[in-house]
């Protein structure tokens, strides 16, 4: 019922979008008198402000035509290597000769709400040194139910698929949520097949044991029984999607929660971009726009994937307990013996707490010392870890020069 009214606010908000673009179009256009007058930008920042609240934001793009190598200007290419109903594997493919040998990296984005298009900061820093891969999730609302339930289980299952298919000389990078099915996946590789696990592991701001300083998101998934999520938050999809019928966790519900959480600085942010809009500061405006663009487009998760994650790694924390049975697979790190693994913590990040990834340090006992490393980045919250002049400047050379050592 929820995401029926969300369908309707959405169609009946049309009528003032439209009206919004009206009034900013007729008092920011450069032949317009008006346009060149604080009450006209001040008239045209405050209908784009409203455009741009009501608008409903669809999926973007990495938009990443060049990346630079050794000084120069280099083509890239994105092509889909290997697609799955729930994702597709997706290739930033440069134009390079074919004798470059860089390592060749997997970047497992988050299904936790946005699109892979969130790192995308984190891919064009890798690009120059590495030959990058991204795991592109689907939008649950537009996968028809013929192709069945995502949990978390199946998407464990599709990480062994893409490492093995891109062999054992792969490095795979996980950031955030992640983190704990990409653990699994090369646990369960490395007790099957050690010769098929990937040469090293990045986990970055992931909830391995979230037992460890628990958050506030840590906190509410673990105070609330798996039913009152269930009740709560799931929905079917309604008439007019591919997934029509489906029980998605819907993005706009879990946009909402991210935006509650940090609500003061929403609202700064955007008088602040109203301001800028008035003073015409096109610079600071569009950085703005960019950000928002990215943080409000949202996808819907398979209820099943949602429930299950919470449950597994919030709730019975499962992975760290080494009670986790995938598929009748027992989950346990200690199988992991040659896969190098690096864990990244900002020192500010509120949604996994400082400890949370390191964990899995221990868990990967059986791992030689000489394997091990750590980076904790001062000052810098969940989103600076990946994006940002923290993760270009700190971050990205602590991972380059791990995949390097371990290639």
């Amino acid at each position: 019922m929820l995401y029926h009214l969300y369908d309707l606010q959405q169609t009946m908000l049309s009528p003032v979008r439209l009206a919004a673009e009206t009034v900013q179009h007729l008092f920011s256009h450069p032949m317009s008198p008006m346009s060149y007058t604080r009450i006209g930008r001040a008239m045209a920042a405050g209908a784009e402000m409203v455009e741009r609240a009501t608008r409903r934001y669809g999926k973007p793009a990495f938009d990443l035509p060049f990346t630079t190598i050794d000084g120069a200007p280099v083509a890239i290419k994105e092509e889909v290597v290997l697609s799955k109903p729930f994702c597709d594997l997706l290739h930033f493919a440069r134009a390079t000769p074919s004798d470059r040998d860089d390592p060749k990296v997997l970047v497992v984005a988050p299904m936790s709400g946005h699109y892979a298009t969130l790192l995308r900061g984190t891919v064009e820093g890798l690009l120059p040194d590495h030959d990058v891969y991204i795991t592109d999730w689907m939008n649950a609302a537009h996968v028809p139910l013929v192709d069945g339930v995502f949990d978390l289980d199946s998407y464990v299952d599709y990480l062994i698929e893409f490492l093995e298919f891109l062999g054992p000389d792969t490095h795979v990078i996980a950031v955030c949520q992640p983190s704990v099915p990409v653990l699994a996946a090369v646990a369960l590789m490395s007790a099957d097949a050690p010769d098929t696990a990937p040469r090293s592991m990045t986990l970055m701001g992931g909830p391995i044991d979230t037992r460890v300083n628990p958050t506030k998101v840590n906190q509410l998934a673990a105070n609330k029984p798996i039913e009152w999520f269930e009740r709560s938050v799931v929905q079917n999809v309604p008439p007019g999607y591919q997934g029509f019928m489906r029980r998605v966790y819907p993005g706009f519900i879990q946009l909402s929660g991210f935006m509650s959480m940090n609500l003061d600085r929403h609202v700064g942010s955007a008088m602040k971009q109203f301001n800028h809009l008035v003073r015409g500061d096109g610079e600071n405006a569009q950085g703005h726009r960019e950000f928002y663009d990215e943080y409000l487009s949202v996808m819907d998760l398979d209820a099943e994937f949602y429930l299950q994650t919470v449950r597994i790694a919030f709730q019975e924390h499962a992975l760290p307990r080494r009670t986790w049975i995938s598929r009748n697979r027992p989950v346990d790190a200690l199988a992991i013996r040659n896969t190098a693994l690096l864990t990244v913590e900002g020192e500010l990040d509120d949604i996994s707490g400082v400890g949370q990834t390191y964990a899995a340090h221990e868990l990967c006992a059986n791992l030689p010392a000489d394997k091990h490393r750590h980076w904790l980045q001062p000052k810098v919250g969940h989103y600076g870890i990946f994006n940002g002049k923290r993760w270009k400047s700190e971050i990205l050379p602590q991972v380059r020069g791990f995949i390097r050592d371990f290639r």
